[in-house]
């Protein structure tokens, strides 16, 4: 059929003016992927009111493949994310997260990207921004794990025995053991030094309940690191510069 009217979970990535009257909104569901939909109507319209970036909810679509067309007919929101518009912090970490699924593509992995990207809008806004900062590090590392570019936090990836410590090289693409580091950081210098705690904190993150990594707590220094790597890490798998990072290092 070359028209059709279809419904589907949402969330509104970014929203761009298309005309004098119209916008285009740039969204994520689990059935489409990303794509790209017009609402028609005045800044002042209801719809444009729902159609905000970070507003998640039901979409009621219309397509019309004939003319390469999809315009949104109505956006029944179920969260609004106040706190991503008030709080500094929390508007740039969904921002980044935008921006990573806009550059990855999904991972090309529709279904498990949206679910990520939607706990991780819901997780922060209902926190507080120290939370926060820690959501942040673990939505970054699970979509490591989507894309493929994890690096085993358990095991020295020369030697293979389990890591008390680990230095992130380049070279290896993993974590190397203080036993193998001499030769390995002699030509490759890292500044990816990660103590046990922050080994274990990642690996909890892989293998234990969400709810249960929440209220594990985490040295500053232990973050400060796990960051760093993440931060480092997601900008390589982009395979770019992710202007969230640059503009927001500060707050970040």
């Amino acid at each position: 059929m070359a028209e059709r009217n279809s419904r589907m979970n949402a969330i509104v990535l970014t929203v761009n003016r298309q005309g004098e009257q119209n916008y285009s909104a740039c969204m994520l569901s689990a059935e489409l992927g990303i794509f790209y939909a017009t609402l028609y109507g005045g800044a002042k319209s209801k719809k444009r009111a729902l159609v905000q970036p970070f507003n998640s909810g039901l979409l009621y679509l219309y397509t019309d493949n004939s003319h390469h067309l999809r315009k949104i007919n109505d956006f029944d929101v179920k969260n609004m994310h106040p706190s991503l518009r008030t709080n500094l912090y929390k508007m740039w970490a969904a921002n980044l997260a935008c921006e990573i699924i806009l550059k990855t593509k999904c991972a090309g992995d529709y279904e498990n990207a949206f679910a990520l990207l939607s706990a991780f809008l819901d997780g922060i806004d209902a926190s507080e921004e120290t939370e926060a900062r820690l959501g942040t590090i673990r939505f970054l590392w699970r979509y490591l794990g989507l894309l493929g570019v994890q690096p085993d936090p358990l095991l020295c990836v020369s030697c293979a025995q389990p890591l008390t410590s680990g230095v992130y090289t380049n070279a290896s693409g993993g974590f190397i053991c203080p036993d193998c580091l001499p030769s390995e950081n002699e030509s490759h210098p890292s500044p990816f030094h990660l103590n046990q705690e922050s080994l274990s904190y990642l690996n909890a993150i892989n293998t234990e309940r969400p709810g249960l990594v929440r209220r594990l707590t985490l040295s500053a220094e232990s973050a400060r690191s796990i960051k760093g790597l993440v931060f480092y890490l997601i900008e390589q798998a982009a395979g770019c510069k992710l202007k969230s990072l640059e503009s927001g290092m500060g707050i970040l």
